[in-house]
C-alpha cells in the first residue's frame, strides 16, 4: 500500500510548482515509510531476554537441569524473536535516539542523491519525512542557509511532525510547503525562470 495515493502525491508536486514561481529555491520532497528495517533490534532484545529467563530459573535449581535450561533458553529466544518482529512491538523497542539518528542519516543521503548541493546558486532544499519514526527535517544548501537560519524552520518542522503523528501527512506537506514558500519568497526571491529539479514527491516505500 502506498504511503500517499497518486492524487495526493500530485497535490504535493503542484504545491511545489506554485511556490517555485516566486523563489529561486529548488525544492525536493521525500516521504519514506521508515528509515531502517531495524532487523537487529528484535534479535538483540530476544537475546537479552533469553539470557535473563534461564538465569532467573537457575535460582531454583530443583526445577530444571542444565540440558532443560538450554532448551528453555533456545525456546525463549525463538519465541521472543518472533514476537519482537511484529512492527507495533519493534517500534516500541527502538530507542528514540536511534530512530532519529537513522532518519536523519537517510535525510542527508537523500539530499546528496538528488543533487540538492549542485544547484546553480546553492538554493537546494529538502523537506524530508519518515513516517515510522515520526521524523521531519528540512535541509537547505548554502544559498538559503546564508539568508535564513535554522530557527526559521524549527516551528514549521514541529508543526509538521505533529501532523505526521496524527496521520495528517498530506496536509502536513501542503502546509509545510506553503509556509516555506512564504519565507523563501521574501528571502530567496525569484530572479529568473528555471527549474533544475523535478517538482514531485519522492516516495521511498
Amino acid at each position: 500500500m502506498a504511503l500517499l495515493s497518486e492524487n495526493e502525491q500530485r497535490q504535493v508536486g503542484e504545491a511545489i510548482s506554485r511556490i517555485e514561481r516566486d523563489t529561486d529555491a529548488e525544492i525536493v520532497t521525500v516521504l519514506a515509510r521508515q528509515a531502517d528495517d531495524y532487523r537487529y533490534i528484535p534479535l538483540l532484545w530476544a537475546g537479552l531476554v533469553a539470557l535473563v529467563v534461564p538465569g532467573a530459573i537457575n535460582f531454583f535449581p530443583q526445577w530444571l537441569g542444565a540440558g532443560q535450561l538450554l532448551v528453555v533458553q533456545w525456546g525463549v529466544f525463538v519465541v521472543m524473536s518472533l514476537i519482537f518482529r511484529l512492527p507495533a512491538v519493534t517500534t516500541r523497542l527502538i530507542p528514540r535516539q536511534v530512530r532519529f539518528w537513522r532518519a536523519s542519516n537517510l535525510a542527508r543521503r537523500q539530499f546528496l542523491e538528488h543533487n540538492l548541493h549542485y544547484t546553480e546558486a546553492g538554493t537546494g532544499m529538502l523537506i524530508f519525512v519518515s513516517e515510522a519514526e515520526r521524523y521531519v527535517e528540512i535541509l537547505v544548501d548554502r544559498g538559503i542557509s546564508s539568508r535564513l537560519g535554522d530557527d526559521e524552520w524549527a516551528q514549521i518542522v514541529a508543526t509538521f511532525t505533529a501532523q505526521v503523528k496524527n496521520g495528517q501527512t498530506l496536509q502536513g506537506f501542503l502546509d509545510c510547503i506553503g509556509r516555506c514558500g512564504a519565507l523563501l519568497k521574501v528571502h530567496v526571491p525569484a530572479t529568473h525562470e528555471r527549474n533544475e529539479l523535478p517538482d514531485r514527491l519522492i516516495v521511498l516505500d
